[in-house]
């Protein structure tokens, strides 16, 4: 979890979340569970929590369900989704979470695509 501390810095309970996508926890939850959004257990006391960055504005960031399922389908574990996501990477450039919530899918797929295999 260290490591998620040091490229995350902004973390939100799922009240807050539901909050901010003007919803139930209850579907927050659902979210969660469909795979459109990462939730991982931390704090004190420990609770689920979402990095407030992959919510955009009312609403999950564009093309973050497809590029979560890509990850996972090529075995990688929610802690690792979100390394990848929040990790600089030079030739994008910047962190992918960051193309993703500028609309920016393709280089982004293609990266986690080529991971995956």
């Amino acid at each position: 979890m260290d490591e998620l501390d040091s490229l995350i810095t902004d973390w939100l309970p799922l009240p807050d979340i539901a909050e901010r996508l003007d919803v139930e926890v209850s579907r927050v939850r659902r979210l969660i569970e469909e795979g459109q959004l990462i939730a991982v257990r931390r704090g004190t006391p420990v609770v689920r929590m979402v990095p407030a960055l992959l919510i955009g504005d009312g609403e999950l960031i564009p093309h973050l369900a497809g590029t979560i399922t890509v990850l996972r389908d090529g075995g990688f574990e929610d802690v690792e989704v979100l390394s990848w996501l929040f990790t600089d990477d030079e030739t994008l450039p910047g962190r992918p979470i960051d193309q993703l919530r500028k609309g920016q899918r393709g280089e982004v797929r293609r990266r986690a695509l080529a991971l995956a295999l």
